[in-house]
């Protein structure tokens, strides 16, 4: 019991400074720059991510996806620990919510014809006789 104790302690002493919407969205705009020319795959999978300061102590992370989210996790400390040091801020909470709104859809030439096919349905005829080449 001594040990959690002194855990909670040290962490109460650590600043806590104030931090704003934008310092948070200019330092994650950066990470994001710098992922990108590193590691292409979790960049892709989390630039949707849209962190919001809720309050003084939290901040939210709206994902679109689980494996987005699990992309994340392996670059939460880097991010984190840099912006806390950035900010000298060093009691951050972070919260997650999905929002499956989030998701990027990759359109290709087979939807849009679909797409376009519910509304006019002579281009379904159309492809059986030309047999478009739609990949």
């Amino acid at each position: 019991m001594e040990e959690e104790e002194e855990i909670t302690s040290v962490k109460d002493e650590l600043p806590s400074n104030h931090f704003t919407e934008t310092d948070l969205q200019e330092e994650w705009t950066k990470f994001l720059g710098e992922l990108q020319e590193k590691d292409t795959i979790v960049y892709n999978a989390i630039s949707s991510f849209k962190l919001t300061k809720k309050d003084e102590s939290t901040v939210e992370i709206v994902y679109p996806s689980d494996s987005a989210r699990s992309e994340f996790e392996k670059i939460r400390a880097e991010f984190f620990n840099h912006f806390m040091r950035k900010v000298n801020h060093y009691n951050i909470v972070v919260e997650y919510r999905n929002d499956v709104s989030l998701k990027k859809e990759i359109i290709t030439k087979r939807k849009i014809f679909d797409k376009f096919a519910e509304i006019n349905p002579l281009l379904r005829e159309m492809d059986e006789i030309f047999k478009f080449d739609l990949n």
